[in-house]
């Protein structure tokens, strides 16, 4: 079966007041340096979702290797970004398992992207999340049979946690001791999160 990535890159960016994805993230924009990671990734395909500035971060960001999709209801937020992505990938029959990717998410690993593709090839759930701890984390895997009710039942800036959190019995949990990986909401968290030149 084939896994691909959805990298949700769509926002308005409106607590951070300019578009994070195109932030100075080491040196590249942030959303270039989610979607090199991503391509390392155990995956047979990347697509990325863009909305607001999308024709400027296209020029900044190198999306040559991936699938790009337009949300042209990305004001709408979070849901509408899955929504349109999910129907572009229901368009190819061969894909079955989506990794679900924010992209102002700047720490995802592919050792954690392994650990729940190979989870999900066991267990057969539709949901594998990592759970960092005591709290759900990103990526999630979302099996194909799953897609058309998301597409359906999602809706406004909330993503579908609640939705597994009502059916609990859709998901598989794969554990990591460490910490999960922050999102960049406000400058604050870029300043607390951005990495620190080593003294000397």
């Amino acid at each position: 079966m084939s896994t691909v990535a959805l990298v949700l890159a769509a926002g308005g960016s409106s607590r951070f007041g300019s578009p994070k994805q195109l932030i100075d993230w080491k040196g590249t924009p942030l959303l270039q340096h989610v979607v090199d990671g991503v391509l390392t990734w155990p995956v047979d395909a990347v697509y990325v979702v863009l909305g607001s500035q999308s024709d400027e971060i296209m020029e900044a960001v190198d999306l040559s290797k991936t699938v790009v999709v337009e949300n042209p209801e990305w004001e709408e937020g979070m849901a509408s970004s899955l929504r349109v992505g999910l129907d572009a990938l229901s368009n190819s029959s061969h894909i079955e398992r989506a990794l679900i990717v924010l992209a102002d998410v700047p720490g995802g690993r592919p050792d954690v992207a392994e650990r729940l593709i190979e989870e999900q090839r066991r267990s057969r759930r539709p949901v594998v999340v990592p759970r960092y701890r005591y709290t759900w984390g990103h990526p999630v895997l979302i099996d194909r049979s799953l897609w058309p009710r998301l597409m359906a039942g999602l809706e406004g800036d909330r993503g579908p946690r609640a939705m597994f959190q009502a059916h609990t019995e859709w998901v598989e949990e794969v554990w990591f001791e460490d910490i999960p990986p922050r999102d960049i909401d406000t400058r604050m968290d870029l300043d607390e999160m951005r990495p620190r030149p080593r003294p000397g």
